[in-house]
């Protein structure tokens, strides 16, 4: 299909909380869209993808985690929710609104999300690791709460000279005029 464009730091969509899905009304255009999703996340070596970091307006999100001697874990979560938390990780975190800057952030190591999968059937989803660090990064997106946000006000501070000069610059990335790998 095609690579999306991959909003950005300042751009307002990503700091906006998204709207419920319709299924029903979505159903016709989702493979597409879905294909598009991946397709972007693998020109770009993502794991995780939020509809409104392609510009959509909706509680959407696409993960796809590589695997060793595996095949990649590929999951659509639709207005999906957190129900349960626990443990905790202190890891380094990237984000393709964010491209090369990565931090150390706090996160929960086992959560329980609910959601609806692309067919329209009700999901429970129990991860840890790396799939529920991707699964909660990417429902932050959902909620308007960049990776950022969760870093520590000091943090956050020192980071403010080098996210101007890089805004700048990756306002300048457009992933829609890569080809396809």
């Amino acid at each position: 299909m095609a690579i999306r464009r991959i909003c950005k730091y300042g751009e307002k969509v990503l700091e906006k909380k998204t709207k419920k899905v319709n299924f029903e009304e979505l159903k016709k255009s989702l493979p597409a869209l879905l294909t598009d999703m991946y397709d972007t996340m693998d020109a770009v070596g993502g794991i995780g993808l939020a509809a409104n970091q392609i510009g959509l307006d909706l509680r959407l999100a696409a993960i796809k985690i590589k695997r060793e001697d595996e095949e990649p874990l590929s999951i659509v979560i639709i207005n999906p929710e957190i129900v349960e938390r626990s443990g905790s990780l202190y890891e380094e975190e990237g984000c393709l609104s964010f491209p090369g800057l990565f931090a150390r952030l706090r996160r929960a190591a086992k959560v329980k999300v609910r959601a609806i999968n692309e067919k329209g059937l009700p999901i429970e989803i129990n991860a840890e690791g790396l799939f529920a660090k991707a699964l909660q990064h990417e429902l932050d997106h959902l909620d308007g709460i960049l990776f950022i946000t969760r870093l520590p006000l000091m943090s956050r501070l020192k980071l403010k000279p080098a996210l101007l000069k890089l805004k700048a610059r990756w306002k300048k990335i457009d992933e829609s005029k890569m080809k396809p790998m």
